[in-house]
């Protein structure tokens, strides 16, 4: 009995990345054989270029890995060591002119149930969204930017935030979920 529920374990398992693979392929507009050896090889190359930039403490450096990956990153910005930028589709952030991104802040452009079929096949599929991150903003340590979310310009968000709804500009934020507590004056 315990060995069926291996053998079951594993059937599931090899269904969800497949399903998963496939909509990445098809997001990717690839097919066949030489568009599922793209998307991996794609990966990988993005996989290195951020786990460079993810553990340099230069920050221009991982500006460029992370700029190489398709993030579309302005001048003069700040990236920490230990920064997450969605791994699966950094094409859909943009980081404008002198923005600080923190150590273990993360910037989520999907989400996914990844290996649980019966919510991805129901309410629950893989969704993208871009995340726009205007000049001038931090992103203080530890804070979570989910997808579909714009963070204005000049506006902070606080350490440890959950931040899922736009932010207007020139404000600072704190909290799961992050609200406005103060505006700055400019």
């Amino acid at each position: 009995e315990i060995l069926s529920g291996v053998s079951n374990f594993e059937e599931l398992s090899k269904d969800t990345f497949r399903i998963n693979e496939q909509e990445l392929m098809e997001y990717h507009g690839y097919s066949g054989v030489g568009g599922r050896l793209r998307l991996r090889i794609n990966y990988l190359r993005s996989w290195l270029h951020h786990s460079l930039a993810f553990h340099s403490t230069h920050s221009g450096f991982a500006v460029t890995m992370q700029r190489l990956r398709g993030v579309k990153i302005g001048e003069h910005c700040h990236l920490n060591p230990y920064a997450f930028i969605d791994l699966m589709y950094p094409e859909l952030i943009t980081i404008g002119d002198n923005v600080t991104l923190g150590s273990f802040s993360m910037l989520f452009a999907h989400n996914n149930p990844t290996a649980n079929l019966f919510l991805k096949q129901g309410d629950y599929p893989r969704k993208t969204g871009e995340i726009n991150i205007k000049s001038g903003a931090v992103i203080n340590p530890g804070a979570i930017i989910t997808l579909g979310v714009t963070v204005g310009e000049n506006s902070i968000i606080s350490s440890g935030s959950v931040v899922s709804q736009d932010v207007p500009d020139y404000c600072v934020v704190v909290g799961n979920p992050a609200r406005v507590v103060k505006k700055i004056n400019h």
